[in-house]
Formats: structure tokens, sequence, C-alpha cells
């Protein structure tokens, strides 16, 4: 069977989930008991304490003299031997129908079990829960018999429903805290994982039961991994690039020394080597070790495109919409570098550049579009792997770097639990970058 429809009314939280689990079953299993014990034994129950009662009843009626006859002290005698009180009422006094409260759980089954037995019952009165007065027309005239309730039914029924509800009640609320010291454990691992997810590591130790200590241990393994993996990445290719440095810099000094023209074309290869270094080198900082602070991406974005404006670069501010929205915890100098490699990613293939902002509760999107060729669809996936350069979506003749503008701003938006996202601009015609960080 399909069960699909069911997901839209289940809670999403594990507390909600959890609080299903532990309340459905107690609940569920309090009104299967309480309707099978009231149809089974209240309800049996009562039915043989009325018939008990009526038989005293129709002992009594049997005993009972003409309608103008005192009522015999034989009679009176036996009727409080059987605590049964007998008097003549008449017919004006009687009730109009039958009485019993509208939450008397068994008080139909006694009303029906005293007519069922006492043919000639005209009406059965429960005004409360201690009397019962059965009006029966008799040789005699019209009765009423009045009892204790008690003879006819289980005293204080209502009390299972109170006790049953308030102990289900109190432990639910005991399984409720001890559930929720069960949960604050994954609670616990799923903050720091969505933390390491944004690039924050913050400080976690392995608790709660084995299966969650398992896999906070493997959570712990797994951020050390990758952490050692990204420092060897950095320190090999910052240590690579680094020592290049000085043999380059040696050879572009000799070749400068030579006045033929075969150098000139060398010393633009050996400038078109240090480029390389610069860009392998401004990959491996990504986003750094900066702890991340709370910014103004508004005001950050800003200040990156007046710079971008002084140093001549054709770059505009489009919308800014959510600025009131609050700060954000991001990493300036690496969202500086990301933004500032897209604009000049932007400008490099077109003619201008334009930036917006959008800020909502739940994300920060930077958008920088361009007028350029573009890339396309089946390409962007592509563009921004490292050392990828696309030659056949962007101008081959102007392309001058090392395929890494894209990638460093996806590993910075990576870094920040973020993506970086590729499209068509409506408004500019070229390529559309979205670094989107959630908040």
């Amino acid at each position: 069977m399909n069960f699909r429809w069911l997901k839209r009314y289940v809670p999403r939280g594990l507390y909600s989930r959890a609080a299903l689990i532990l309340i459905l079953p107690v609940v569920t299993l309090q009104l299967v008991v309480s309707v099978v014990f009231i149809q089974r034994h209240f309800e049996g129950v009562t039915r043989q304490m009325t018939r008990a009662t009526a038989r005293e009843v129709q002992l009594l009626i049997d005993r009972l003299p003409g309608p103008d006859a005192v009522l015999p002290p034989d009679l009176i005698a036996l009727a409080q031997g059987l605590e049964i009180d007998v008097s003549r009422v008449a017919a004006a006094d009687i009730p109009a129908s039958s009485l019993k409260r509208w939450y008397d759980l068994t008080g139909a089954i006694v009303d029906a079990s005293l007519r069922e037995n006492l043919s000639d019952t005209r009406r059965v009165a429960l005004p409360d829960d201690y009397n019962v007065h059965v009006y029966v027309s008799t040789a005699a005239g019209l009765i009423d018999f009045h009892f204790d309730r008690r003879r006819v039914s289980a005293s204080q029924p209502h009390q299972l429903f109170v006790n049953m509800v308030f102990f289900g009640v109190l432990m639910t609320v005991i399984a409720f805290f001890y559930l929720r010291n069960q949960l604050r454990p994954i609670k616990r691992l799923a903050e720091a994982a969505e933390a390491f997810g944004k690039g924050r590591s913050v400080p976690y130790r392995p608790s709660g039961a084995l299966e969650v200590r398992a896999a906070g241990s493997a959570f712990l393994d797994m951020r050390a991994r990758i952490d050692r993996q990204i420092e060897q990445r950095t320190l090999l290719l910052s240590g690579v690039s680094h020592d290049l440095r000085t043999p380059l810099t040696r050879l572009k000094l000799g070749l400068s020394l030579l006045d033929s023209d075969d150098a000139t074309d060398m010393l633009h290869d050996v400038d078109d080597m240090q480029r390389m270094l610069d860009g392998f080198l401004s990959f491996t900082r990504g986003a750094g070790d900066v702890a991340p602070e709370d910014t103004d991406p508004c005001d950050l974005v800003e200040r990156i495109i007046r710079d971008s404006q002084r140093a001549e670069i054709p770059v505009t501010l489009g919308d800014a919409t959510g600025c009131d929205q609050g700060r954000v915890m991001l990493r300036p100098l690496a969202i500086r570098r990301a933004v500032t490699n897209l604009i000049d990613n932007a400008v490099h293939y077109g003619n201008r550049a334009e930036v917006s902002i959008l800020l909502t509760e739940k994300s920060l999107r930077i958008r920088i579009e361009d007028d350029g060729p573009g890339i396309p669809a089946d390409r962007r996936g592509d563009a921004v792997k490292p050392f990828t350069r696309l030659d056949s979506a962007r101008n081959q003749n102007r392309a001058s770097g090392v395929g890494l503008g894209l990638a460093i701003a996806a590993d910075i938006a990576r870094a920040h639990g973020g993506s970086l996202r590729l499209g068509e601009s409506e408004k500019l015609g070229g390529l559309q970058a979205d670094i989107v960080i959630r908040r």
C-alpha cells in the first residue's frame, strides 16, 4: 500500500515524531481498554445487579394489596429489609419522561434492564449518583420504588476514566522527559554536522545511547579526515606554488637581460606561469581558517563594488532586497575574494557586470550577471571544477586564466554551507552566478 499521502500530515521534526510515537499508542490503548471495559464489564455487571434488584421489586409487587387498601406492615418490613422504600404516588407527580444525566455511563442500561424485567414500569428516574426511583403501575396503584443507586450499578464508574487519564498523562510526561534526554545527543550531533556543513567547527563530544555515540564518533573521524585532506591539499599546492616562485623570478630576471625577440616571447610565457601560480595560491587559500563573523552582507557587497569601481571595473549594484533582515555569519575576506573573482570573470568575458543581493530569513543570495556569451547548460557543472577552461563556451581569444575563478567562488560558497549556481541572465543575457548561503 502507498502511504505517501500520509506524509503531509506527519510532523517533520524529530521531537514531534517521537512525541507522536509515544502518545499515539497510549491514547489508543486507553480508548480501546475504555470501550471494551464499558461494554464487557460495566454493562454486564450493571445488567446483573439490575436484574437482581428487579426481582426484589417484583417480590414486593406480588405482595401489594388492592388499590384502596393500606400497605400492610409485613410488606413495609420486607421492603425495609430489602432497603427499598415503597410509596404510592399520583400520576401527576411522576416525571413526564425517564430522567438520567447525559454523562451517566450506565443510566441507559439501568433504565432498559428495569423496563425489561418489570413489565409495567412507567418511568425510571436517575437524578443523581445516589438515588433510583422506579414508578410501576401495580394492583395497588402507581407505586414509587426508591432505592440506592449502588444496588444497580458500580459506584462512581467515572473514577476509572479519571485514573486512566491522570496516570496516562503522568506517565506520558515522565516518558517525554526521558525521551527528550535521549534525543538531545542526536540533536547536538545534527547541529554539529550542520555547522560543519557551513564551514564552522563547533565543539562536540559523543554522548547518549551506544548507537548515537557510534554515530558521533564516526562524525568526528569523518570531520578530522576532511580537515586533514583540506590541510594537505592546501599545504601541497601552496608549497609547490611558493617553491616555483623563486626559479621563475630568476628566470624572468635572466630573460630580461637578453635582447633577442625570443626572450620577449619567453618573458610572456614566464608571466603566464606567474599568473597561474597566483591562481593556485588563491585557490589554496579558499575560505581560510578565519572564523565567521557577524557581518552585514549588503554593506560588504557595496564596499566590494565601490572598490571595483575605483579600479575602473564596469560593475554596478542592482537590486538590494531584504537588507533589513539582520546580519549573517560570514568570512568577509573569503566572500570578498569570491565576489571579486566572479566580477572579474564577468567583465573579462563581457562588457559590464551587475551585482544584486537578496537576503531572507533563511538564506543569502549574491547574484553576479554579465552580458557575455554565457555558458551552455550542459557545461555548467564542469565550469565550477578546478583547472577547467570552457574555451568553446567563452571567448578563447580573451581567456588567460587557469580555470580557477569559478572554482574558488564555489569552494568559498561550500565552506559557508552554501553553493554556487550558474544560469542564464534574463536581464543582461550572459552568465548568471548566484552565491547562495543558508543562514
